[in-house]
């Protein structure tokens, strides 16, 4: 069965410094960089997000970061302003051995909605592409690692096992936001959604 290292959102922005940095969000670079060398193709996430984009809560007046409003897919969370396209911020981990990708999927990029997984808009329907891609290459074995495990991490590996495919996350080369009980809902939902959590 061929095998692909899905690696989420490995980001400046999301490492120690940046603008919506994950604890130890860096530690896991080193892992992952080995786990590539026993994929057979290996896939990058990249969340590129225009400036002002509508998740950020610099463009809703009278909300704080990390508050939840209603959108029209849904509730969503407004961030630190984070990842946007062509800055430090939003480039790859120096560290990360990008030049290993098959692929690079970008999303988020659309300044009307919010883009967690590497399969589906927030919208839960809007497609980025990498189902298609995965198919066409007969791939049906999916290793997640990356950044954030309860944000794009889950909601990535809950799509691709919705879509069918065999889905692990490496719970040790991922790292976790944590808000408000994210982890252990996203822990609790790629399990009844069928990921393996190693």
């Amino acid at each position: 069965m061929t095998q692909a290292l899905i690696v989420i959102d490995v980001q400046n922005d999301f490492c120690p410094g940046g603008a919506l940095a994950v604890t130890e969000g860096d530690k896991i670079v080193p892992g992952i960089n080995a786990l590539m060398k026993q994929a057979d193709a290996v896939v990058l996430t990249q969340d590129w997000h225009p400036a002002g984009h509508s998740s950020f809560a610099s463009a809703h007046k009278d909300h704080d970061p990390y508050a939840v409003i209603q959108m029209p897919y849904g509730p969503q969370v407004l961030w630190p302003d984070h990842c946007i396209q062509g800055s430090k911020g939003g480039g790859f981990h120096a560290d990360l051995n990008t030049d290993r990708a098959d692929m690079v999927i970008r999303k988020g990029y659309n300044s009307a909605i919010d883009s967690y997984s590497a399969f589906f808009e927030n919208d839960h329907q809007t497609p980025t592409g990498l189902e298609g891609y995965l198919r066409t290459r007969g791939i049906q074995k999916l290793v997640m690692v990356g950044l954030a495990t309860d944000f794009c991490v889950n909601f990535s590996a809950v799509d691709a096992a919705k879509l069918g495919f065999d889905v692990t996350v490496k719970m040790d080369l991922c790292r976790a936001i944590d808000l408000d009980g994210s982890l252990v809902a996203a822990v609790d939902g790629m399990k009844a959604a069928g990921v393996t959590l190693e």
